[in-house]
């Protein structure tokens, strides 16, 4: 297979595509969308089968829990897919908004109309699931897909493929609106990021080493994070059953995942009240408690492994967790400016002040008060389901949904008008 002649001609199929998709209404999108959520449901048993023959081949390759984890479908994931496409089929249509209308002296109405970007090419490891999110949510927004999901999941991912296509031919849309690219040829993603021509944006979903090699190699824009180092801090004035319950549940929820908690900081004053039963909470689990000296000293009685400063800066995605005692907010906000991704990161207060202070200072992605950083998700949202996090500041930043996916035009109303 001539490589570079295949991801062009992809291109410029998903261009012409990308063309024919702006001219079709919200029902028409709506209705691929519910076409292919009712297609998964009655395919369930085929999506199974194949994904089972990707977590068979996984294991031989010797593939780690986590990523196991990640890579598998079940019953109730294959019903969640369909739940978010249709959740993604109510929203409201992102696509022909206008917005900011206002009458300028010259006599003309001037405003923004809200548009699709044109085609996104979306790359990610493991995680079938996202070959149905990225396709809704690029086709509800008026995007064209090229979606390139990792070797391991390459039967999982054909599979709901078959159903997106299926769906879009239903609607009466070009079924190259979303292509899901065949080959497991590294070569199709250094073409595919470097198409300017036919691809406006790069959206990866993955490990950092992924993400880092698509952000240094792309000649076309990229929405992306890095990593997920999540932070939750148990303020002095923390209600202990609110701070024992989300601790517990940012961590241990799930581990392979990008918002679950990696550090701990708990302030001085109630370390000894609080940390025994959580670390215990954690031991149940199986949980890794990497300690600062301080707050080792308080599970004496408890396994524990002394942090390092590279600790700190650590992903795990795994059921280890990293601990620090501080000296209260000022400590905790200044741990986080060193060594958060900008992600997610959560306080828990019942102090206002103090919880203000947190949201103001804190620059991250998504912060929170008294709520588990495993909250912060598309679906969770209400966006339906996202395509991915983003911790840039330009042009989107955290869950990126449909809005994300468009950008913004200056429409200009006039009557004859000519500048003098």
């Amino acid at each position: 297979m001539d490589i570079k002649q295949y991801m062009t001609q992809m291109g410029q199929r998903a261009r012409q595509a990308s063309r024919a998709l702006v001219k079709a209404n919200s029902n028409t999108k709506n209705k691929a969308l519910l076409s292919i959520a009712g297609l998964l449901e009655s395919s369930m048993s085929t999506l199974i089968a194949e994904n089972d023959k990707d977590l068979q081949a996984g294991k031989e390759k010797g593939l780690d829990e986590a990523l196991l984890d990640r890579l598998a479908l079940n019953e109730e994931r294959i019903q969640g897919m369909a739940d978010g496409l249709r959740q993604i089929a109510a929203l409201p249509d992102p696509v022909g908004e206008i917005s900011d209308m206002n009458y300028q002296p010259s006599g003309l109405q001037i405003g923004k109309m809200r548009v699709p970007l044109g085609v996104i090419g979306i790359i990610y490891e493991s995680r079938p699931n996202v070959t149905a999110d990225a396709a809704a949510l690029c086709m509800k927004s008026g995007n064209a897909a090229i979606l390139r999901g990792g070797s391991e999941a390459l039967n999982s991912n054909q599979a709901i493929a078959a159903c997106i296509k299926q769906g879009l031919e239903i609607a009466g849309l070009p079924t190259d609106v979303v292509q899901v690219i065949e080959t497991t040829d590294r070569e199709a993603v250094g073409e595919l990021i470097t198409m300017q021509e036919y691809v406006d944006v790069i959206v990866p979903r993955g490990g950092k080493g992924l993400i880092e090699r698509i952000s240094g190699h792309s000649r076309v824009p990229v929405i992306k994070h890095l990593n997920g180092i999540c932070h939750v801090y148990i303020d002095g004035k923390a209600d202990r059953k609110k701070a024992i319950d989300i601790a517990y549940n940012a961590k241990t929820h799930r581990y392979g995942v990008c918002n679950a908690m990696e550090t701990l900081l708990i302030d001085r004053s109630v370390v000894d009240d609080i940390l025994p039963e959580l670390a215990q909470k954690y031991e149940q689990e199986g949980v890794e408690l990497r300690c600062c000296e301080r707050s080792a000293s308080v599970l004496s009685i408890t396994k524990t492994v002394a942090a390092t400063e590279e600790d700190w800066d650590t992903e795990y995605l795994s059921p280890i967790l990293s601990i620090r005692v501080v000296d209260g907010m000022d400590e905790a906000i200044e741990h986080i400016f060193k060594h958060s991704s900008g992600h997610t990161e959560s306080i828990i207060t019942e102090d206002f002040s103090r919880a203000r202070q947190f949201l103001a200072e804190v620059d991250s992605s998504s912060v929170m008060v008294n709520a588990s950083t495993r909250f912060a998700d598309g679906f969770e949202y209400g966006l339906g389901a996202e395509i991915g996090i983003s911790t840039d500041k330009i042009h989107v930043r955290g869950p990126v949904g449909l809005e994300g996916l468009t950008s913004q035009k200056y429409i200009v109303l006039g009557d004859g008008h000519i500048r003098q």
